[in-house]
């Protein structure tokens, strides 16, 4: 597994693409709070990079503390620039492969887990820029 490094303070964790072992896309609908960004909005599983943290190292803490998972087999895709939230930032995405099925996982934050097929991505309201990044992600798989 390759080392990411965030090259400027703006950079944020990235959202995972996570697929379980069935290469389903598991996705999360966000809690539908007025204060939060994007809610009611279907999610990518992530959150930010705590201050001396790597983005591997956020990975691994963030899918622990909302799926209670332990995660051994990612590796990094890609970097992208969001611009279209409160702050500019960088999210590092990773795939990652999982055995467990969509339905023995428990959610632990947001309002419902869900398990799709990438062509079905459409249908789905996503937050912020992740529509483009799952377009972008489809061309090349």
């Amino acid at each position: 597994m390759r080392k990411v490094n965030r090259s400027s303070d703006n950079a944020t964790g990235g959202h995972r693409i996570l697929f379980e072992c069935n290469n389903n896309l598991l996705i999360y609908l966000r809690d539908d709070k007025p204060e939060i960004s994007f809610p009611n909005h279907w999610d990518l599983f992530g959150g930010q990079v705590e201050e001396n943290e790597t983005p591997e190292q956020a990975l691994i803490r963030e899918l622990k503390e909302e799926l209670n998972i332990d995660v051994v087999d990612y590796h990094f895709s890609k970097t992208f620039e969001s611009t279209n939230e409160t702050k500019a930032n960088t999210k590092f995405v990773f795939v990652v492969h999982i055995k467990q099925q969509a339905a023995t996982l428990t959610l632990y934050e947001e309002q419902e887990l869900k398990a799709i097929e990438l062509n079905e991505r459409a249908i789905y309201k996503f937050a912020n820029m992740l529509s483009e990044l799952l377009d972008d992600y489809a061309e090349v798989k």
